[in-house]
């Protein structure tokens, strides 16, 4: 028996806790296989929608929204980082040199990757460009070098990026989400009943899918 379940997986490019999230759920799901049969749609959230595209220094981002000080910073981003390389990614992004950027054109570009179906490969290109790469991901160079090495059309990035496609339909999921009581990511939503918050480990998710694979089940194609 295959369950076949929807998961709206809620999150922003610049947080790792997402990367880490989307890590476990993918290892989850490799660990259940045929029992399961998801279909994961990459849905926006913008931490900080206000941030100008030049961004903001990571130390005083920190500090001004979680009074964070530099030393505790380094912390917890050295406990996220050693989490991350656990699964297999690597976060090269340093506190000290670090920024936080906007986000909403790579949110329209996510967006256009789902009607393309490769929006799960250019979430990740989106993720090593700004944790591994270091790069801004409201830049549109680095989006749609993003796109093209998530194997959709380069030409085709940059139309959507330049013309403001998908504005609307981004602004729509956001407020969405917000309505349905999401306030931070990363936010999993399975088959619009079960929330799961937070960058849970695998086996967190393994645990989730196997019991909403127990109660939504049906045969096999």
């Amino acid at each position: 028996m295959t369950a076949a379940i929807k998961i709206d997986f809620v999150s922003d490019v610049s947080c790792p806790w997402c990367v880490i999230g989307l890590l476990g759920l993918e290892q989850a799901l490799d660990r259940v296989g045929a029992l399961v049969e998801a279909d994961i749609r990459f849905q926006p959230f913008e931490l900080n929608p206000a941030m100008p595209f030049e961004g903001q220094r990571l130390v005083d981002y920190a500090a001004q929204k979680y009074g964070s000080n530099p030393d505790q910073l380094s912390e917890r981003r050295a406990m996220i980082r050693a989490r991350a390389a656990e699964l297999g990614f690597t976060i090269a992004l340093p506190p000290e040199e670090g920024r936080v950027y906007n986000t909403f054109d790579a949110h329209r570009l996510l967006h256009w990757a789902g009607v393309e179906g490769r929006q799960r490969e250019l979430k990740k290109a989106l993720f090593a460009a700004y944790f591994t790469q270091c790069l801004n991901p409201g830049d549109q160079k680095v989006l749609a070098d993003a796109a093209e090495a998530a194997g959709l059309d380069r030409a085709a990035a940059i139309d959507v990026l330049q013309s403001g496609l998908y504005a609307r339909e981004v602004r729509k999921a956001e407020a969405h989400w917000r309505s349905m009581g999401i306030t931070g990511v990363p936010a999993v939503v399975i088959n619009d009943r079960y929330l799961i918050s937070g960058g849970q480990p695998s086996d967190y998710f393994e645990r989730a899918l196997r019991k909403v694979a127990a109660e939504t089940s049906v045969p096999a194609a």
